[in-house]
């Protein structure tokens, strides 16, 4: 496995995390406590959860998952980075209407109060915003993080699904309070969703800001199951709804991942792999079969002729802004 420092800091994770968002709903316990471990056997150190996952009925259950995953010892919870999130509505009765999605500094406390508890740990080593919400204050944000920081319940600060000044807000706020503000931003990103390259991604690289893409076979269109999918699989729900251009398109990427000798999936990772914003793609896999397919993807390097026609495959916004779009 090869790591890196997560944005600007001196703290290294896997270039490949772990996403743990099935386990529960989709991967039962028993099979997501083997992933886990291959995950370690494999020197994956960098697990990302969020305190909403488990289901509409089971807010949490992957937490409660990861929790007794740590219990079982063996210095499981010391080898992992764990990165968990806020903003969903957890369906807590007591927390009344400051339970519904959003920030503040009220939920904040509360909600990592509870993803502590849940994951059995008494810190996490970067505690995310889920999503931006622009009415609540960096001042009010600023000031719970860093309580929160001051007693060692979090390590370091992230984002997610953060427009690129909405980064500039954030640390421009935290540079007035001598803090180190956000080191990462998870970010949907892949070959076939690159608007970030536009804002999101030169703000990232300016400011030091880590990218840890989500999403990055793009909900299984990139994973090579699209053209020639089995009965009643996702696969074959996907198909159906691809244009002919799209379809043609699929065409050609399959033909090249055939050339390289490489899955579509594994190539798909390698490509974000290449970017320099990229620290992490977030891998989310329901098997521990699907996990191992996945650890290829660190080893390929794509040459400069290989991303050429990849971007002529899947054309991006053009460039940085406002260059991609001004003249």
């Amino acid at each position: 496995m090869n790591y890196t420092n997560l944005g600007r800091t001196g703290l290294k994770v896997s270039r490949l995390c772990l996403g743990t968002m099935n386990f529960g709903p989709y991967t039962e316990e028993k099979v997501a406590f083997e992933i886990m471990d291959k995950a370690l056997d494999a020197g994956i150190n960098f697990f990302d959860t969020a305190n909403v996952y488990g289901g509409l009925e089971h807010r949490g259950w992957t937490e409660e998952i990861i929790g007794r995953w740590f219990a079982l010892g063996g210095g499981r919870r010391e080898k992992v980075v764990l990165a968990t999130k806020v903003f969903g509505e957890m369906k807590e009765p007591t927390d009344g209407p400051n339970g519904d999605r959003g920030l503040s500094a009220y939920k904040i406390r509360r909600h990592l109060e509870a993803s502590l508890q849940r994951l059995q740990t008494d810190h996490v080593e970067l505690y995310q915003m889920h999503h931006i919400v622009r009415e609540v204050g960096w001042d009010e944000l600023w000031e719970v993080f860093s309580q929160a920081l001051t007693k060692g319940k979090i390590g370091y600060v992230g984002s997610s699904n953060f427009a690129g000044w909405h980064l500039v807000q954030a640390q421009a706020a935290a540079a007035d309070r001598h803090l180190l503000g956000l080191v990462s931003e998870q970010h949907k990103f892949n070959l076939l969703c690159r608007l970030p390259e536009l804002e999101v991604l030169p703000a990232a690289e300016h400011l030091g800001i880590g990218i840890i893409p989500w999403s990055p076979l793009a909900g299984g269109k990139l994973g090579g199951n699209v053209l020639n999918p089995a009965p009643g699989s996702r696969g074959e729900a996907l198909a159906k709804t691809l244009t002919p251009d799209e379809r043609s398109q699929f065409e050609r990427y399959s033909a090249l991942c055939k050339e390289l000798g490489e899955s579509e999936a594994n190539v798909a990772l390698a490509w974000l792999l290449a970017q320099p914003a990229v620290t992490a793609p977030i891998i989310g896999p329901r098997t521990p079969e699907q996990f191992e397919d996945t650890l290829r993807a660190v080893d390929i390097q794509l040459s400069e002729e290989v991303l050429k026609k990849l971007d002529e495959i899947f054309p991006g916004p053009g460039g940085k802004a406002p260059e991609a779009y001004a003249w």
